[in-house]
């Protein structure tokens, strides 16, 4: 029997905050004043600093001294140099799995691609984060996921600019799923050169 674990108010609301910061509802630069989220979500304001300090740690908000927690910028000349870090570590991954399917990654790919059309576009930011994630896991090398996990919450973060360049989900999924296919057949060349064009960041 599977036990559930009780949510508590913090978690339920770092969950809210989560998906309005993913889904672009709270824009770049937008500050989150303690009492304004005290009063529009009826906790008290040690809940609200709680579940703040939650995203302050995942990356997806920052927090200064004096300074309400906000959602970091993330530019254009970010997104190139997370490109570019990004990019060996996904070919590490590649040339590992060549050859090799990856049932985890398809289960998230299925995921991904069953969401509803009215689906938050934070699902999709959180199915497309798994699906790569489960590639990397695959992988088998603790240090590949850390510095990996390191780049989790900018990719995160980068991922939300791309929701308008996307109206139509499955297009997002069916790139994936040529990507899984070809690390599948391989061999780790093809592999490799499918992961660098998978890379080039999307303009919206």
């Amino acid at each position: 029997m599977t036990t559930l674990r009780p949510v508590s108010t913090v978690e339920a609301l770092a969950a809210a905050l989560r998906e309005r910061v993913l889904s672009g509802e709270i824009v770049p630069g937008a500050a989150l004043p303690e009492q304004e989220l005290s009063a529009r979500y009826g906790v008290a304001r040690p809940t609200v600093r709680e579940a703040l300090a939650v995203l302050v740690h995942e990356g997806l908000l920052r927090r200064e001294r004096n300074r309400s927690a906000y959602v970091p910028e993330v530019t254009a000349e970010d997104l190139a140099d997370l490109m570019y870090v990004r990019r060996p570590l996904e070919e590490l991954m590649a040339e590992a799995l060549a050859g090799r399917r990856v049932a985890e990654a398809e289960a998230a790919l299925d995921r991904l691609d069953g969401l509803p059309p009215d689906a938050p576009w934070a699902a999709v930011v959180a199915g497309h984060m798994a699906l790569h994630e489960a590639l990397i896991v695959a992988v088998g090398s603790p240090r590949l996921g850390r510095l990996y996990g390191a780049l989790a919450a900018e990719t995160r973060l980068g991922l939300v600019g791309l929701r308008d360049a996307y109206e139509d989900r499955h297009e997002l999924a069916a790139e994936h799923r040529e990507l899984l296919e070809v690390i599948a057949r391989g061999p780790a060349d093809a592999a490799k050169q499918a992961v660098r064009d998978h890379l080039r960041w999307r303009e919206s």
